[in-house]
């Protein structure tokens, strides 16, 4: 038995899921569960992959992470896309209109992503999924991944193309090893804030786009997950992490929503995560 065979057991009808090693500057897929090109829809995984495409856009210089927007566009002042990327900028699950000053506290913000995005289709002179496509989808070879309306949670993709962008993450080329390295960084570590579905924390740490186990508890990573590990996870019944120390990442798809399953998916996916680390942790 293998720690992948653990998600034929989970309540859903569909689920596609992949191990990922890293290592000597390589990534390869190490074990695979049901049908890695089956096409799901992702939810809030599109996060880092819009992000991902915030920073490409900062390098090549047509936005500025740190540059304050203007308040016509944002709503408030001393706000940037750092704050947006980070969810410290005190916008609402939906919507863009603040509820608090940035740095206040780590709100979980669908509309703070969608600010970051609209930004970079404002000064590229773009449409962002054509921006997502032609940044990251096209250059990682993710030719079953698309953007089909709100990139905060509507991207479409398959096992096989996520295990393609975790892999840029962690040995990138589409952006710099600085940038790569600031994405996954807690950005204003003191925040307190939620992640939905899971928890409340008096320190909920987050990267540019990317969530951030920390010391988390109760999380949907396992136990065994190091602080670093980072990731996210998809109302849809999705999720993707990397443990930086183990150099091992986990992708499984669903498609039963993550409001569905009850308490189930706070026990069956850290149940996966540990089994998974247990397995290829420490393996060439």
């Amino acid at each position: 038995m293998t720690a992948l065979d653990l998600c034929a057991d989970w309540p859903v009808d569909n689920v596609s899921a992949a191990v990922i090693q890293h290592g000597s500057g390589q990534s390869a897929i190490a074990s695979t569960h049901g049908d890695t090109t089956r096409v799901f829809r992702l939810a809030s995984l599109a996060k880092p992959m819009t992000s991902w495409a915030v920073l490409i856009a900062a390098e090549e210089g047509i936005v500025d992470l740190d540059e304050e927007l203007p308040e016509s566009f944002a709503g408030q002042r001393n706000c940037t896309l750092r704050h947006l990327l980070s969810h410290a900028g005190g916008y609402p699950f939906n919507g863009r209109t603040p509820i608090a000053v940035p740095e206040r506290t780590r709100t979980y913000s669908n509309g703070g992503i969608e600010l970051a995005a609209a930004l970079v289709e404002q000064t590229s002179e773009m449409t962002f999924a054509d921006y997502l496509r032609l940044a990251v989808f096209e250059p990682l070879g993710m030719q079953d991944s698309a953007l089909r309306g709100s990139p905060a949670h509507r991207v479409w993709s398959t096992v096989d193309d996520i295990a393609r962008f975790l892999a840029e993450v962690r040995h990138p080329s589409l952006v710099s090893a600085a940038t790569a390295a600031e994405a996954v960084r807690v950005q204003y570590p003191t925040l307190a804030g939620m992640v939905p579905g899971v928890g409340r924390y008096a320190q909920c740490p987050w990267g540019l786009g990317f969530e951030i186990r920390g010391d988390k508890s109760p999380h949907w990573t396992g136990a065994r997950n190091a602080p670093g590990t980072y990731g996210h996870f998809g109302g849809a019944g999705t999720l993707m992490w990397t443990d930086p120390e183990a150099d091992v990442s986990l992708v499984a798809l669903t498609d039963r929503p993550f409001d569905e399953w009850d308490t189930a998916a706070l026990h069956y996916w850290p149940q996966l995560a540990d089994f998974v680390l247990e397995e290829f942790q420490g393996q060439p």
